[in-house]
């Protein structure tokens, strides 16, 4: 158990630290919890690659805080983005000490799809897990690297089976949060998968529920489960303050150094859905990944 809890906040986690000479990339630093582990990390002395889906957006948000930043676009639903932005990074020549894979997008009431997979999937996964791909000779070279996946206590709400590999398009039955939970699902499977794969080579992974915040992540959510979040969010929601503590705390406090494949709620070990201690599902996950971003380059 750490001396943190689901009041802390990212400058609390981090108190005391000194990140100089360290590179951190975050995805989503436009807003909500990417700005603000942005914006604190910063603080601490960390180098920032910060990373929107636009150029403006990331500059914009790199440009209003504190600290050395550099500003880069990556939209993750477009590999050819994802591809982009992974150059960028390779060509700066720089080791990357922390990867926080934070950006998503949740529950679209629309049924939205691009290179046959549905948007959210796409987005919340897929495009994470060609970014760590393409930058896992970076992270190695940190010598001693973190990958930190921003999950949701949401990924116990998914499609049967966990994961519908016979379904990826969303074309069949598209349920809004199903899909959202499947891709957050995801996201715990593929840092449980990094953790076991790379171990040799210096990195941990590990994933986060961040609580219930009042970020721009639900803009596009609707329905009645939606209804119901927003009415009894009050009762248990926290700052954005406080929502990237965890991630924060994961991706740079020392207590966590040898800490992976884990799942973290409120800055302490959390127990996830049974289908995200499934090794089985993991592999088979993994391994479609790995077809899909193939067939990206094909």
């Amino acid at each position: 158990m750490s001396a943190f809890n689901r009041r802390s906040t990212a400058e609390q986690v981090t108190e005391g630290l000194d990140l100089s000479g360290k590179t951190i990339l975050i995805t989503g630093v436009n807003s909500g919890l990417g700005y603000e582990s942005m914006r604190v990390l910063a603080m601490r002395g960390a180098h920032i690659i910060g990373c929107a889906r636009t150029i403006e957006k990331a500059l914009e948000a790199c440009d209003s805080v504190d600290g050395q930043t550099t500003a880069i676009a990556c939209e993750l639903s477009d590999p050819a983005s994802v591809n982009q932005c992974a150059d960028t990074v390779i060509a700066m020549g720089t080791p990357i000490d922390v990867l926080l894979c934070n950006a998503g997008i949740m529950a679209l009431m629309e049924h939205q799809k691009a290179h046959g997979l549905e948007m959210q999937f796409l987005t919340n996964h897929i495009g994470h897990f060609l970014l760590i791909q393409r930058l896992l000779g970076l992270l190695q070279e940190a010598g001693k690297s973190r990958v930190v996946l921003t999950s949701s206590g949401g990924h116990t709400h998914t499609v049967a089976g966990g994961i519908d590999f016979a379904n990826l398009s969303g074309d069949n039955q598209y349920d809004a949060w199903k899909f959202y939970g499947q891709s957050k699902l995801a996201n715990i499977l593929c840092a449980n998968g990094i953790a076991s794969r790379y171990k040799d080579r210096g990195i941990t992974a590990n994933s986060v529920h961040p609580g219930v915040i009042q970020t721009n992540l639900a803009r596009n959510a609707g329905g009645l489960m939606t209804k119901v979040i927003q009415l009894f969010a009050p009762l248990f929601s926290r700052s954005i303050a406080q929502g990237a503590a965890t991630q924060c705390y994961l991706a740079v406090n020392p207590e966590c150094e040898s800490i992976s494949g884990e799942y973290f709620a409120d800055c302490n070990p959390a127990k996830p859905s049974k289908y995200a201690l499934d090794k089985g599902l993991a592999n088979r996950l993994w391994e479609r990944s790995e077809k899909i971003i193939a067939e990206f380059d094909g």
